[in-house]
């Protein structure tokens, strides 16, 4: 193993960056509680499994082979070329980690209706402080993502492809795909996170005007002490309900932003050849 590492290093190295890179920035992987040994080892898998199917004579890296010493010391441009590289990674796991804000970002909007929004707590997928149902609908998609295969097609099928299609000077030449595609990441999260807590939030605010008219037609009733339970009890069974058809929406949504990603690749790559 370490003969076949020597003998393509330049290559090993600069795939090694780009993979340690995006497990830096990966959802779960990028947690804390993930270890740096594992990650540096998972890095180093990857790219031992990777490297053999790249090339500097022909491909995609053979652009780099005029930046590269023949007796395979280090210089200035190598060491752009992993800087390019690693932000490469860190693009592709920014984008990753956008599509999985969709699920927290949902279980913030209606979390304030329920009574939970005091409820928040650091959250290790996303690490940031983020309400229960956040999390919870965090977790779901992680379980939906690992079950569907997701996980298998993004580092066998979709980290491979990315070597194929982009560089380090993909990112440099770009036109303009890069910003105008996580403006529209963006846009599409919150466009997704209202579609996903839209049958939350409606039925809670239907039970908050019922409330409402109660209190004004029988003020002796304190219906703030009963509002809470009604609200959460209601909440779980209608977020039971919809379940099934949120799991579908999920895998939608990991459908349509891994495939959006695939065309910026696609373009980038035209653009950086």
């Amino acid at each position: 193993m370490l003969d076949r590492i020597l003998a393509s290093a330049p290559v090993y190295l600069l795939v090694a960056v780009r993979c340690f890179a995006l497990i830096m920035t990966l959802p779960l992987f990028s947690s804390k509680s993930v270890s740096r040994i594992a990650k540096v080892t998972l890095a180093a898998y990857m790219a031992f499994f990777i490297s053999p199917q790249l090339s500097l004579n022909e491909g995609n890296f053979s652009v780099y082979a005029s930046f590269i010493r023949a007796d395979g010391a280090f210089n200035l441009d190598f060491i752009f070329l992993l800087v390019g590289e690693a932000l490469i990674g860190i693009i592709i796991g920014f984008c990753i980690s956008i599509i999985f804000a969709v699920f927290s970002t949902a279980g913030q909007f209606f979390a304030f209706q329920m009574g939970f929004a005091a409820s928040e707590v650091y959250d290790a997928l996303s690490q940031v402080e983020n309400p229960l149902m956040g999390q919870y609908l965090n977790l779901v998609a992680m379980l939906v993502f690992m079950q569907n295969h997701w996980f298998q097609m993004l580092f066998l099928g979709g980290l491979k492809s990315s070597f194929e299609t982009l560089n380090a000077f993909s990112i440099v030449n770009y036109n303009g795909n890069l910003v105008s595609f996580m403006l529209s990441s963006l846009t599409r999260l919150f466009r997704d996170a209202l579609i996903i807590a839209l049958p939350m939030m409606g039925t809670l605010f239907l039970i908050n005007v019922a409330m409402g008219i109660l209190s004004k037609a029988a003020p002796q009733m304190n219906l703030l002490a009963e509002g809470f339970p009604i609200l959460i009890l209601t909440a779980f069974f209608v977020l039971t309900a919809i379940m099934p058809q949120l799991t579908d929406y999920f895998i939608e949504s990991f459908y349509s932003g891994f495939k959006a990603m695939g065309r910026l690749f696609a373009n980038l790559g035209g653009g950086g050849a």
